[in-house]
């Protein structure tokens, strides 16, 4: 009699932790915890037939052999295009001779306003290594959904609008395949040391 409750509670302590052990097995594979899994490549980037700022028709292709360095915004921009572009100048700036390996590219989501001139005169500030990129809406959207940009145009009280977009800064390789994306937040030390390791 006393043998049946003693095997019945190893058998239960056996079987407990049994379950304990599959359940913190499948809840390691959920997480993913120590794992680094990698499949297949990014999907951005892509062929585009844009106008820079000099009304040239340019294509992506134009770029291989470059690495390029990608921000979509517009020149209305209040705050954050502009800052974006001045972290992305200095960068390069910080970057030395391997800079003259990557083309800065502007593409903006606002073809309505940033005409090539209005480009032209905007990217000024930044430097002349800039290639601003405008061209109608349907090839502006083509590029973004290229890049997987999200944009909207946000009508303003009083008139007028802004645009709402992502804000991310693509680094495309000689072959025009993503490598990495960083925002302004880095700083251009920070842009400058990560384009380091890979240019």
């Amino acid at each position: 009699m006393i043998r049946t409750p003693l095997a019945l509670i190893l058998y239960l302590i056996a079987a407990v932790a049994v379950a304990a052990g599959l359940l913190w097995h499948a809840s390691d594979s959920f997480s993913g915890a120590n794992r680094v899994v990698s499949q297949g490549e990014a999907l951005i980037g892509g062929p585009f037939v844009l106008t820079d700022q000099d009304g040239k028709t340019r294509r992506s292709a134009d770029f291989r052999g470059r690495f390029m360095l990608v921000y979509f915004g517009y020149s209305y921009c209040p705050d954050i295009c502009p800052t974006t572009l001045a972290v992305m100048a200095d960068a390069l700036e910080k970057l030395g001779p391997e800079a003259a390996r990557v083309t800065p590219v502007f593409i903006t989501v606002d073809p309505e306003r940033d005409t090539p001139g209005v480009l032209k005169a905007y990217l000024k500030s930044f430097g002349s290594r800039f290639v601003g990129l405008t061209g109608d809406a349907k090839a502006v959207a083509a590029a973004a959904r290229a890049y997987r940009v999200y944009y909207q145009k946000r009508p303003l009280k009083g008139g007028g609008y802004a645009m709402d977009h992502s804000s991310q800064i693509y680094l495309m390789g000689p072959d025009g395949k993503f490598i990495a994306n960083y925002d302004e937040t880095l700083g251009p030390d920070g842009l400058a040391q990560a384009l380091k390791k890979q240019v």
